[in-house]
């Protein structure tokens, strides 16, 4: 910057207190920043905040940012926070627990009661994104309070998570709120994927591979057969060679049920027909049909309750959104 030492420390620090300032009492700034001894300092953010939805991206050096724990924040206490390093060394620290993240890795946590540090000094850019535990969890299963574990580079959902959520704060206007309503679904999605992928990995080095690997392709089966209208436990308990109850256990597990997996799934599969444009000549009664809705009105109400927009309005932005890109 410039500065001598101490004037760089305010000027980060101001930063902090301008953004809070001025932000809707409903959202919460940027995590406080905090000058490293004999360090540059580089800061260059943008920030774009939706409706379930917070990106942060840009480049830091010679920082150390503090994530805050449950309690000391006055929104997203519950929140889930994946942070990714394009480019660049960072370390995260939480208790006496030190993880490294070079070029592409990622880190992924939710609020507990201690903070999480993320230590910059060198030039890294990256890309930070916060959302809200419940719609993930409605797609991936339960999510326990955990330390912060890293996502190592070259995970297929982690690099479309990066370009998509790169394209909301640089490129994308959203000036509707149903084109809104669609990247932050997008964004949601990707975040399970990419959660799911770790998560997947840890269990079964824990010693629950069998439990962990079973339900994985539980869950597999089913997302392959959503438009079998007359799917039930039944039918894949047998397919698996289990019982329905054993099924159902391992849903139990996770905090979810078999039958809103399966509606949750449903629900994802219609969303993302709906918002390619490509597929624009399909009528919404048959794409229903096709994720396994046998009753179109209970489809468009489970449409509106998850996704607080009709069939409709998500088509009409997914094709606003492919004009407005050209």
């Amino acid at each position: 910057m410039g500065m001598p030492e101490a004037a760089r420390a305010r000027a980060v620090r101001d930063l902090h207190l301008h953004e809070r300032n001025f932000l809707s009492a409903k959202l919460e700034p940027i995590e406080p920043l905090e000058p490293l001894p004999n360090y540059p300092v580089h800061v260059d953010l943008t920030k774009r905040t939706l409706p379930g939805l917070a990106v942060v991206s840009g480049m830091l050096s010679g920082l150390s940012q503090v994530i805050r724990p449950r309690r000391a924040v006055a929104y997203g206490d519950d929140d889930v926070l994946l942070g990714v390093n394009v480019r660049g060394c960072s370390t995260v620290r939480q208790r006496d627990r030190d993880l490294m993240l070079g070029d592409g890795d990622a880190f992924f946590a939710t609020r507990d009661v201690t903070e999480i540090t993320v230590t910059r000094p060198t030039p890294v850019r990256f890309v930070g994104c916060r959302v809200p535990r419940v719609p993930v969890a409605m797609l991936l299963g339960r999510l326990d309070d955990t330390p912060v574990h890293i996502v190592p580079h070259g995970t297929e959902a982690l690099s479309l998570l990066v370009t998509y959520a790169s394209a909301i704060t640089d490129v994308l206007p959203l000036a509707t709120g149903e084109l809104q309503r669609v990247a932050v679904s997008h964004m949601h999605d990707l975040i399970a994927a990419t959660i799911g992928a770790t998560r997947d990995g840890r269990a079964i080095a824990a010693g629950r591979g069998i439990a962990a690997a079973r339900l994985r392709a539980i869950m597999t089966d089913v997302s392959a057969r959503l438009g079998d209208g007359d799917l039930s436990v039944t039918e894949v308990a047998r397919r698996h060679r289990v019982t329905p109850r054993y099924i159902h256990k391992l849903f139990e597990n996770e905090g979810l049920t078999f039958s809103s997996f399966l509606l949750g799934q449903r629900l994802s599969r219609a969303h993302r027909i709906l918002s390619e444009p490509r597929l624009a000549y399909r009528n919404i009664s048959s794409v229903a049909f096709d994720v396994g809705f046998g009753d179109l009105s209970y489809f468009n109400r489970a449409f509106r309750r998850r996704y607080a927009a009709t069939p409709t309005e998500i088509r009409q932005a997914a094709m606003t959104d492919a004009l407005l890109r050209g």
